[in-house]
């Protein structure tokens, strides 16, 4: 698996990540994507705020408790012998 890099657009710092998936619901992209390649690794959910056409991706952290919950049911039943947990 390769990593991708992101830049953070309020700070100069930079995170690199494996993408695991990735999915569209209602119009917005999401992908899950962790740090590290370890079974019981910790996993995030970003969302993609750019417009359609954009050069690059804006992505944020999925914070609201219910789109947390509804994405991440979508991306267990996507990857099936992955557990996630909330």
């Amino acid at each position: 698996m390769e990593k991708i890099k992101f830049d953070f657009a309020d700070t100069q710092e930079t995170a690199e990540f494996f993408v695991l998936e990735e999915t569209r619901i209602n119009g917005i992209n999401y992908i899950l994507v962790t740090d590290s390649e370890e079974d019981d690794a910790e996993a995030l959910i970003l969302k993609d705020l750019s417009a359609d056409g954009d050069a690059e991706a804006l992505f944020e952290i999925v914070d609201d408790d219910d789109e947390l919950e509804a994405v991440s049911r979508i991306f267990s039943e996507m990857l099936e012998d992955v557990d996630i947990t909330l």
